[in-house]
């Protein structure tokens, strides 16, 4: 039986924060692998993504020479809205008899019980939250009382939308995301309000 966490997002763009995190998980919960899956339509993001193709791309190049994070397409592939359920009802239907780790944020932890069928989700999974630290993770009592693991992410403050931020303003990111995803961001011009290549 294989251990296996599914680390979902916009990824847009992937950043350190995610890789440590990633990192910390594969030893903490023992996981065999974690699967990032970029997601195809995010059904509770209202601004307009980076596309697929290079949300995906920048992932392959996060995760490149790390064997056991995989990156899983299922999401970019299906048509309509990503509900996280659906991904993993997939997943476990095409490989039985692992376990299933989901790998969420603080912020996704806190919403979790608007997510469709969150009750079914948590009955087929375990939850492992980022921990930020000094930040006590909330979330509703439902979901509190569900079976889950709560990993200590490391003190890195990074988020995607900073990033962007830094990106349109023209500021470095070098420090922020890994070398070949800052490589590849400013290859492409992305997040700067042109058009990429």
């Amino acid at each position: 039986m294989k251990r296996i966490g599914l680390f979902g997002g916009s990824f847009d763009p992937v950043h350190s924060a995610h890789v440590a995190l990633a990192r910390l998980a594969l030893s903490e919960m023992q996981l065999d692998e974690v699967r990032w899956v970029p997601a195809g339509q995010p059904w509770q993001k209202a601004r307009q993504l980076e596309s697929a193709l290079h949300r995906e791309a920048m992932v392959r190049l996060a995760i490149e020479g790390e064997p056991r994070f995989v990156l899983d397409r299922c999401e970019l592939t299906r048509r309509g809205p990503s509900f996280t359920l659906d991904t993993v009802r997939e997943l476990q239907a095409a490989e039985p008899g692992h376990a299933w780790f989901l790998i969420l944020g603080q912020d996704q932890y806190a919403g979790l019980h608007t997510w469709r069928d969150w009750g079914e989700l948590l009955a087929r999974v375990t939850l492992a939250v980022a921990n930020r630290p000094g930040v006590i993770p909330q979330a509703h009592p439902d979901v509190e009382s569900a079976p889950h693991r709560v990993v200590a992410l490391p003190m890195m403050d990074i988020s995607s939308t900073e990033i962007r931020e830094r990106v349109v303003a023209g500021q470095g990111i070098d420090n922020l995301v890994p070398a070949a995803v800052a490589g590849y961001i400013d290859q492409h011009h992305l997040y700067r309000g042109t058009s990429g290549s």
